[in-house]
């Protein structure tokens, strides 16, 4: 990522995220956006893979689709398939637990307060492995259709095999999710 790419991710990041603690009414162009702890932007919170919940807390329409943040609890060990974003960058901060990604040829291990950038278009795959349940802030830059992808993902069993919902939302399935034990 160049420097230029770098500041706008970096904009777009950072400045969203300072009208978090704000009064959460009335939602508007220049209106600060509040969601409270342990709840979803839209009062609609998701489970996928059965068992990870997922609140959004930052809306691409809240950022002119500039940026788009989830944060997942993780209450089972494993993660999605191995995949890239031709258009987005991933960035994850781990908030409890651990977890261990692969990005490009790089495999580390993230605990509590670590944060990776997972560039656009370079094959990224992650897990949760912990022992209690951990959970993760994930932002994406620009939003693009990871909205669609999360919601579409809560109504089915498997999303990770369903590399047509990957396909429509800008992603590529390269592999397998790593695996955990």
């Amino acid at each position: 990522m160049n420097t230029v790419e770098r500041r706008r991710f970096l904009e777009a990041a950072i400045l969203p995220l300072t009208g978090l603690g704000q009064a959460a009414a009335p939602q508007g162009p220049g209106r600060p956006v509040r969601v409270e702890h342990g709840t979803d932007r839209f009062n609609q919170p998701r489970t996928i893979a059965g068992a990870n919940q997922i609140t959004y807390k930052v809306s691409a329409q809240d950022t002119q689709g500039g940026l788009f943040i989830l944060e997942q609890v993780s209450l089972r060990k494993g993660g999605p398939p191995r995949h890239l974003h031709h258009r987005q960058e991933e960035w994850f901060y781990v908030m409890e637990g651990e977890y261990v990604f692969e990005v490009g040829q790089e495999r580390l291990r993230l605990g509590p307060g670590d944060s990776l950038l997972a560039p656009r278009q370079v094959p990224h795959v992650w897990a949760f492995v912990g022992d209690t349940p951990g959970k993760l802030l994930i932002g994406f830059q620009p939003a693009g259709k990871m909205e669609t992808f999360f919601q579409e993902a809560a109504k089915l069993p498997d999303f990770a095999a369903n590399e047509k919902l990957y396909r429509e939302c800008e992603m590529d399935v390269i592999g397998p999710g790593l695996p955990v034990t």
